[in-house]
């Protein structure tokens, strides 16, 4: 083993090419970041407090509304800092926390899969709808989501920090990723490359093909309803949920089932997935959602009365 002296912090080189944008992209960063917050939360308070809402659909939605909140929130803060003059290093624990982003991937990839789950029970068995997805199949879905996602992103942050950095230790990213961090490592990387882009690629195409199939089955279902205004009702129920896929598994394809890298195209990606994506979900679910709306319309005025009382 040759000798080398452990890096202790890393260095988060940015957007690549962006140099001299620093204060349009902070401004910029900043609104997406407080724009998913609010929203967020607002989605959280209408579910919590609409007894018309807590259905398993909303119940899932409100645990999307959780993760959207701490998307941003795991690279955001820090790249806001260093865009406003600060450091640009993280220190080597701090850069193994930002994995955790793995595990909020992850859980929204099983969620996606567990919703177009509910839009199958909800369109294709409507009879048997409340007993298909009960009280005790809802919490399971979600505890094996939450779990599920535990490991997957445990075994992920140990096999890439198992492995020593050495120096340079220049994320050439605006967070610490596995791509960008395995580069920097002074030993044998293939076990870890090779169990990363299994561990992401298996999870997330194994999900996608079981959100296919509720969806093939969904489709075939909607066509047979005979009047326009059944079809019209069924697939607006879906249609926010596939817009939400759509924008999460677009990201994901390209980061991490890709043979090759390249560093600015990750970076804009990222950008997407992280931050913008989760300040869409609230518009996605709420604007063609009237129960949506109207229980956030008399959670605002019930909060506006008991403050003037």
């Amino acid at each position: 083993m040759r000798n080398c002296t452990l890096v202790t912090e890393f260095l988060l080189m940015g957007i690549p090419h962006t140099a001299g944008l620093e204060r349009m992209l902070f401004v910029l960063f900043l609104a997406f970041y407080l724009l998913t917050l609010p929203g967020n939360l607002l989605i959280l308070l209408a579910i919590l407090t609409s007894t018309n809402l807590h259905t398993p659909m909303y119940f899932f939605l409100g645990n999307l509304s959780v993760l959207d909140i701490f998307f941003p929130s795991v690279s955001s803060p820090k790249m806001m800092r260093y865009l406003t003059g600060h450091s640009h290093t993280i220190s080597y624990q701090g850069c193994a926390s930002q994995l955790f982003y793995h595990f909020l991937g992850c859980a929204e990839c099983f969620l996606y899969t567990v919703m177009a789950y509910d839009c199958f029970a909800a369109i294709c068995h409507p009879l048997r709808y409340t007993v298909i997805m009960n009280p005790w199949v809802c919490g399971s879905m979600t505890v094996a989501t939450w779990m599920g996602s535990c490991l997957h992103a445990s075994v992920l942050t140990f096999l890439i920090f198992k492995l020593p950095y050495c120096g340079p230790n220049e994320v050439d990213n605006f967070f610490c990723d596995i791509p960008v961090v395995l580069a920097l490592a002074c030993a044998d990387t293939s076990l870890a490359q090779a169990v990363s882009f299994i561990n992401v690629g298996l999870v997330a195409l194994v999900c996608f093909l079981l959100i296919l199939i509720s969806y093939s089955r969904i489709v075939v279902s909607i066509l047979k309803i005979r009047s326009s205004e059944g079809r019209h009702r069924a697939f607006s129920t879906c249609s926010a949920h596939l817009t939400s896929i759509l924008l999460f598994y677009g990201p994901v394809v390209l980061i991490y089932l890709r043979p090759a890298s390249t560093p600015w195209l990750d970076s804009v990606v990222q950008v997407l997935n992280n931050i913008v994506t989760p300040s869409l979900n609230p518009l996605i679910y709420s604007l063609r959602n009237k129960e949506v709306k109207v229980a956030l319309r008399k959670a605002l005025t019930r909060g506006m009365h008991t403050s003037g009382e």
